[in-house]
């Protein structure tokens, strides 16, 4: 299976909903969950200290590229963090609803 797993974090709740309801509205995503962190970090030289939200969202590889782009063209950062992970393992019929659910929209 091609499951990911993308992490994407985001400035607020709002941006975060906002990113994470486009992705599963444009199939680009099966679900998407939001939390909160607080991240630290070091940018253009100095240490940062910031609240921020993590989006958790389930697609399928060749959905990634589409994905991506997306999220850069919503998104407030200059540089977000996208990071995806492919899926080990997982309940087959999880699986199969993901890839599912990101095919609408594949040609």
């Amino acid at each position: 299976m091609d499951t990911l797993l993308v992490l994407i974090t985001c400035a607020d709740a709002a941006e975060a909903r906002r990113i994470g309801t486009a992705l599963v509205e444009e199939h680009l995503a099966a679900c998407v969950h939001l939390r909160p962190h607080e991240a630290i970090y070091r940018w253009q030289g100095q240490i940062e200290i910031q609240p921020e939200y993590t989006l958790l969202a389930k697609t399928v590889q060749a959905r990634f590229a589409a994905l991506q782009a997306r999220v850069l063209d919503l998104h407030s950062y200059e540089l977000p963090g996208i990071v995806a992970v492919k899926a080990g393992a997982g309940l087959p019929a999880f699986l199969d609803w993901i890839a599912a659910e990101t095919r609408t929209g594949i040609t």
